[in-house]
């Protein structure tokens, strides 16, 4: 393992009954923007919980924060919290209006020029808002890490920023609030969060067997508990154990001391920003192809998770049969591994490569993966 320092302040609320906590854990004189997506907070109950919390508390409200939330959308967020004097946000919702609530949190004091600098040119923010969250959706474990993605229309981007600033203060998580989802939202939810664990962890060898242990959990509970959550959508435990997985797929610890490889995340955001798919999606579609691209390099591990998780033990082609079980298990979920099955070819692979080479993108946990090789992958991802 690498050397590494490690930070993270979020304080975790867990289980049933836990929304009205958050009259305690916002001070008393805040005044409160409470942001949420499409209205289904208001249709499940969460909305009312919260605002009952909350009574006679200074509270606005910002609705309408899209999947991939937009760049556009949260500006007026921003407007509205700089015109309101907003000094708390409350982020209602799954990891996209957590996200979109994180860059609002560091745009409202943002004085360096466009707050978009701060995902297209790396500005650092020097200040951001309070915030904290109460999650409906498990799937991108923004409720314990210090990341967001965000998409902006007029340049037909999806980008990422880090900053220790926006880790929430408090997540609440109360399974019982995803017993209403839409299965195609935890099918997403499980991909995304699956995706996580393995771009930690399915690198090469790096004499870091506790971090290998800890991800290959993380797997074995995501696949044991994920198509249960399908069958079941009000079983609490498997809820409970689906969130928790979810958060401890992307909550620091099982990157600890190891390289990454990112490669399936950063192409599918391409894929989403020019085609619209679902972030989920892109990753069921874009991950196994990166592996049969990289099979040569990611062999020892492949085998390795293939053994431990799919218990694939015979064979001199153990790396395709743990490709290959992979993309089994996703399909049985219901969702598609294929882009041709979502009627893409192959015309827009060179400007997803040029677009990437542009940031200066260089891929993959040897840095190995560029345009050229970023055409290759999707070719195989047809």
């Amino acid at each position: 393992m690498e050397n590494f320092v490690y930070h993270n302040p979020v304080k975790l609320v867990f289980g049933r009954g836990t929304i009205p906590k958050v009259a305690e854990l916002i001070p008393a004189k805040a005044r409160i923007l409470m942001t949420y997506g499409g209205g289904s907070i208001k249709r499940n109950g969460v909305y009312d919980q919260v605002t009952k919390a909350l009574a006679g508390r200074p509270l606005l409200e910002f609705g309408g924060i899209e999947p991939n939330p937009r760049y556009e959308t949260l500006m007026k967020a921003v407007d509205l919290c700089r015109r309101e004097k907003v000094d708390f946000l409350l982020a209602v919702g799954g990891g996209s209006v957590l996200d979109g609530t994180k860059f609002v949190a560091v745009a409202v004091p943002f004085e360096a020029g466009d707050p978009w600098d701060i995902l297209a040119k790396d500005a650092p923010p020097k200040a951001a808002l309070p915030l904290g969250c109460v999650l409906t959706l498990p799937a991108t474990g923004s409720e314990m890490n210090m990341f967001a993605v965000i998409s902006r229309d007029s340049t037909r981007e999806k980008l990422a920023f880090g900053n220790p600033l926006v880790y929430p203060q408090f997540s609440i998580l109360d399974p019982e609030t995803t017993y209403t989802l839409p299965e195609r939202q935890v099918v997403n939810g499980i991909v995304d969060a699956f995706a996580h664990v393995m771009e930690q962890y399915l690198t090469f060898p790096q004499d870091a067997p506790l971090q290998d242990r800890l991800a290959e959990a993380v797997l074995a509970t995501l696949i044991e508990e994920g198509p249960k959550a399908l069958q079941r959508p009000r079983d609490y435990a498997v809820r409970a154990n689906l969130m928790w997985a979810a958060t401890n797929a992307l909550n620091g610890w099982l990157g600890l001391g190891v390289k990454h490889d990112w490669t399936t995340h950063m192409i599918g955001h391409e894929l989403t920003a020019l085609y619209g798919l679902d972030h989920g999606q892109t990753l069921a579609v874009v991950m196994p192809a990166v592996w049969k691209h990289q099979k040569a390099a990611k062999a020892q591990k492949l085998i390795q998770y293939g053994e431990r998780i799919w218990g694939i033990r015979e064979g001199a082609d153990r790396a395709d049969q743990a490709i290959a079980r992979t993309e089994q298990f996703f399909r049985s979920l219901g969702i598609k591994t294929r882009l041709s099955e979502y009627g893409i070819g192959p015309d827009r692979f060179e400007e997803i490569g040029q677009r990437l080479e542009a940031r200066g993108e260089r891929l993959g946990e040897h840095g190995n993966i560029g345009k050229k090789e970023v055409v290759e992958i999707l070719r195989l991802a047809l």
